[in-house]
Parts: C-alpha cells; sequence; structure tokens
C-alpha cells in the first residue's frame, strides 16, 4: 500500500529536505570541479542513492593553490531538523599519489570516541553511505578530467559544535560537533527515523562497552529519576521518547541484559494498552481501558464509572491513588507485558518505572 505523503495540521504536505551527506557531497563536488578547472558549478547536481539528481545553490566558495573550498546551506524541508540552515562547507585538498579519498573533521564535524557506531573510534563522524557518496563523486569528476582523484575532503559546519549539544551526539561519544548523515540523502518531514537512528547506534554503543543494564525513557524527568535510582552513565541512556517499538525492536535483535523503562503514566499506559508508539498524534489513553483495570481491582462501580468520563490520565491516577488503588503498578505490569513480548526469546529483561510529572515513583514491575 501506498503511504500517503507528511502533511501540515492546515492539510497541506510538507516539503521534503536534503541532508547533511547530500549537501556535503553537493560541497564536495563542486570544490573538486573548483579545484580542477578554477570554475565552481553553481547550482550543482549530485546524484543520490535512489537516482535522485537534486541541484544545491552554492552559499561559499573560495580556493587558492592545492585547494578549493565550496558552502551549501542545508534546507531541511518541514523537518524540525536542528541543523536545518547551517552551512555545510567541504575543502578539497590534493592527497599523497595513491592514497584515494580521505576524510577530515573541520570545525562543528565531531570525532568518534566509542565503539559501536558504525565509523571505527578516531575517524570523522562522517557516516559510511555520506562517505560513500562524496567518494563516487569525486571519481566521476576525475573520470570526466583524467585526475587521479586523490584528495583529502574536510568537512566543517560552523557553529557546529553548539548544535551538536541538542543532538545526542555527547552521549554517543561523538565529540566536537556534529556528525554527517544521511542514507538515502533525503529528509522526510517528522518520519521520526533520525530519532530511532540514534535509539540503535545508542544500543550499540552500549553493547560495545559491555553494559548491562541501560534505559530508555520516555522524557527528561523520568530519565533524571532512573539516573537517581541506579547511576547508570550517559552512554547507557537510550533516548527512547515515544518510540518504544524502535528501542524494543532493536534490542531483541541486539540484546542487552537488563532494560528500564521509565516514564509517565499517560505513556505508559499506552504501552500497557499495547502500543509501541507512544506519541499522541498516532495513539492515545483509553479511558474504558483503564475503567476496566480499576474494576479488576475490586474499585467500585462509582470509581469506574468517574474513570471512564475522566479527561486525563492523571485525573484517573489521582482517583485511583485517592481510594487506595495502586492503578501506576498494574499499568506498569500491563506494559511490562507488552515489552516482554516484543523482546521474548532475546533474553532482555524488562522493568517499567512509572513516574509522577515530580519524579516521584508511583508504580513499577520488577524485571529481575
Amino acid at each position: 500500500m501506498a503511504r500517503k505523503p507528511v502533511q501540515t495540521p492546515e492539510g497541506g504536505p510538507l516539503r521534503r529536505g536534503w541532508t547533511t551527506g547530500a549537501c556535503a557531497t553537493a560541497a564536495t563536488a563542486t570544490a573538486y570541479t573548483a579545484l580542477l578547472t578554477g570554475r565552481f558549478p553553481d547550482p550543482v547536481a549530485i546524484t543520490l542513492p535512489r537516482g535522485e539528481t537534486p541541484a544545491f545553490a552554492l552559499a561559499l566558495e573560495g580556493r587558492g593553490d592545492g585547494w578549493a573550498r565550496a558552502g551549501i546551506v542545508k534546507d531541511a524541508g518541514d523537518d524540525p531538523d536542528v541543523t536545518h540552515g547551517a552551512l555545510v562547507v567541504s575543502e578539497v585538498r590534493r592527497g599523497p599519489a595513491g592514497s584515494g579519498v580521505t576524510f577530515r573533521a573541520g570545525p562543528g564535524v565531531g570525532t568518534v570516541t566509542l565503539p559501536g557506531l558504525p565509523i571505527p573510534p578516531g575517524e570523522p563522524a562522517i557516516n559510511p553511505v555520506p562517505r560513500r557518496m562524496m567518494t563516487e563523486a569525486v571519481a566521476r569528476i576525475a573520470a570526466e578530467h583524467g585526475d587521479p582523484g586523490d584528495v583529502v575532503i574536510e568537512i566543517s559546519i560552523p557553529d557546529g559544535e553548539r548544535l551538536a549539544q541538542k543532538t545526542w551526539n555527547p552521549r554517543l561519544g561523538i565529540l566536537g560537533g556534529l556528525s554527517v548523515l544521511g542514507t538515502t540523502g533525503v529528509v522526510v518531514p517528522f518520519s521520526c527515523s533520525a530519532w530511532i537512528h540514534s535509539i540503535h547506534r545508542g544500543i550499540d554503543v552500549a553493547r560495545a562497552l559491555g553494559l548491562p543494564h541501560v534505559a530508555g525513557c520516555t522524557g527528561s524527568t523520568s530519565e533524571a529519576a532512573v539516573v537517581a535510582r541506579y547511576g547508570l552513565p550517559d552512554t547507557a541512556l537510550l533516548d527512547m521518547g515515544d518510540f518504544a517499538g524502535g528501542l524494543l525492536k532493536y534490542l531483541k535483535a541486539h540484546p542487552i541484559p537488563r532494560l528500564t523503562i521509565g516514564g509517565g503514566f499517560g505513556k505508559l499506559t499506552k504501552l500497557a494498552q499495547g502500543f509501541l508508539d507512544l506519541h499522541s498524534g498516532r495513539s492515545e489513553v483509553d479511558f474504558d481501558w483503564l475503567g476496566d483495570r480499576l474494576a479488576e481491582a475490586g474499585a467500585p462501580a462509582e470509581l469506574v464509572g468517574q474513570a471512564r468520563r475522566a479527561n486525563t490520565a492523571k485525573q484517573v491516577l489521582d482517583l485511583a491513588s485517592g481510594a487506595g488503588i495502586a492503578l501506576a503498578d498494574l499499568v506498569a505490569r500491563r506494559a511490562q507485558a507488552t515489552a516482554q513480548d516484543v523482546v521474548e526469546g532475546s533474553g532482555v529483561a524488562v522493568e517499567i518505572l512509572v513516574f509522577d510529572r515530580q519524579g516521584g515513583l508511583v508504580g513499577a514491575a520488577d524485571g529481575w
């Protein structure tokens, strides 16, 4: 079945954008062309992994003895990307004969420091697909001009070190700036793929470090509470957000012995109901379901009816607490059952911790 295009709240289609890797490739292609010919193609067209051939306008150009530099302003379309509007710069220099294409991290591009990522420690945080895209662009241009194609490509993103603090890079051990990412070259608005990608890379890093216990939380309050409870390092924190399914399905194939899922009562109620995407636009609390849980716990009919007519999950929790019914524990056990079903057979033990808005523990299901 074809997927409907993502739309704005007003019903119009959202505009797609281009990844950092696509911008770096376009900047590299025009800089290398200028190195060979003295001319900067503007706009510069590149070929993406799926065959698209977008053209990019130059925002910066410069050259000197043995080098050329070009910059592209990233347009992420309607995606809420922290790198939207960032300048992605490629400086291309001659490399030693026979060296092929090598990469360097310029200002604002990070360096990998931990194992478990697609790029080994010590390397610039330029992911494999953008590296391949740039290498293929160099090979094509080299063939056109009879050049051996031995070049050093330095990618920089001015202000990238500051922007990286708004990403998961510091937690993943990518220090000094942003990553140059992208697998298709295209940013699909609100696709959530970048977030889920970061969860997966967090699991990879935790496994490479041999961590026995990781945590996925729905927000900063629950994450801080889990850290206070267990003293987990940053590398054990997986930034689950709403993407319980993205976390659990990857852990099934790439297991870690212990997983704590922490969150608020409303989000974890949705997990307890069987939802794996906890976003308010894609799942909602079922108040009849909560009423059924209260009835199972022996709540009087009046309380069950109030729960069914409630406006918020917190309202139901407050009603249950006032009646001395441990509803959050019941929800935690149901959420645990949902999670354990997903990771069944992997050896991952799942604990659920339910917190209030102040970070106080209100319900739990112990997984070990």
